[in-house]
C-alpha cells in the first residue's frame, strides 16, 4: 500500500496523471492588456462632455483592470462626494466584472448577494461601466453627479463609445 502511494504521489507531482509534463516558462505567465492613459483620458473627456452637454456637472473615473485609478475628471461644480462616488463606481464596475445598474439590481435587500453592499467601496447604483475590448476586461469607468443613475449611466456610454473603435481590435 505504501507503495501504491508513492507511486501515485510521483505520477501526479511530475503530471504524468494529469497528462501535462513540467511547464515551459511561456506557460508560467501571462499577457494581459489594459486602457493606455490617453484611452482612459479620452473616455473621461468624452463622458464628461455629454454630461455637460446635458447640463450635469459630474465627475468622471477611469480605472484599469485592476481597478487602480488612471483618471480623474470633476467638473467645477460637481459636488465634493463625486470624486470618490465615481471612483468607486468604476472599482465596483471592474471588481465584480458587471455594470453598477446590474450589480444594484443583484443586491437588493432579500437577494442572495445583498451582502456584498456592505463591503467597503461597493457602490451598487448606476454609473458605473466595464469597458471591454477584444473579449478583455480592459478597464471601467464611474460617472456621479447627475440627478439619476441612469444618467450617469448615458454618460459612461458615450465615454466608453469615444474609445471603442481604438478598443475593439
Amino acid at each position: 500500500m505504501k507503495n501504491a502511494a508513492k507511486t501515485i504521489a510521483w505520477f501526479v507531482t511530475s503530471g504524468w496523471l494529469l497528462g501535462a509534463g513540467p511547464l515551459p516558462a511561456q506557460d508560467a505567465t501571462f499577457v494581459t492588456r489594459s486602457l493606455t492613459v490617453e484611452s482612459a483620458q479620452k473616455a473621461a473627456q468624452a463622458a464628461l462632455k455629454k454630461c455637460r452637454d446635458d447640463s450635469y456637472q459630474v465627475a468622471v473615473a477611469v480605472v484599469d483592470r485592476s481597478g487602480v485609478t488612471q483618471v480623474m475628471l470633476r467638473d467645477r461644480f460637481a459636488g465634493p462626494h463625486t470624486p470618490r462616488m465615481a471612483a468607486d463606481k468604476a472599482w465596483s464596475a471592474v471588481t465584480f466584472r458587471t455594470n453598477t445598474a446590474d450589480l444594484e439590481q443583484a443586491t437588493r435587500p432579500g437577494m442572495p448577494q445583498s451582502g456584498i453592499r456592505q463591503r467597503p467601496r461597493v457602490t451598487a447604483v448606476a454609473g458605473g461601466m466595464i469597458i471591454e475590448g477584444a473579449g478583455a476586461l480592459l478597464g471601467g469607468i464611474g460617472v456621479s453627479g447627475a440627478p439619476r443613475g441612469d444618467l450617469d449611466d448615458i454618460c459612461a456610454k458615450a465615454g466608453i463609445a469615444a474609445v471603442r473603435d481604438s478598443i475593439d481590435f
